[in-house]
């Protein structure tokens, strides 16, 4: 095994997703997700959506980098936080709330469990 994981997103197929219709608040949000490292509770990759809102609550940390679009997070009875191009954030786990995408969003992100 190497000891780094690039992140070359020509050589991989994405899986596609969406949100479950439990958690969906709006629109019709659809997901690719580039798995670039899955390995002992770590996860590492790009991730995009389209438009729409649904619900999100983490048992696990996350870091991400927004490399494009425009979404809103809202955690569950605080302010919207604003993400664009450029914006990093780190999710801790037990944040709940609402992610919004406005815009389609696309971000890279390592997953802790």
């Amino acid at each position: 095994m190497k000891p780094f994981a690039g992140f070359d997103l020509a050589n991989l197929t994405p899986e596609e997703g969406a949100p479950a219709p439990d958690r969906l608040v709006s629109g019709d949000p659809r997901f690719l997700t580039w798995n670039i490292e899955e390995q002992d509770g770590l996860y590492a990759g790009v991730w995009q959506s389209t438009p729409g809102a649904w619900r999100v609550s983490y048992d696990e940390w996350e870091y991400f980098h927004l490399l494009e679009g425009y979404s809103i997070l809202t955690p569950e009875g605080g302010e919207p936080i604003h993400l664009r191009k450029g914006d990093r954030l780190v999710l801790r786990p037990g944040f709940t709330g609402i992610w919004e995408v406005i815009e389609t969003t696309t971000k890279d992100y390592v997953i802790r469990l």
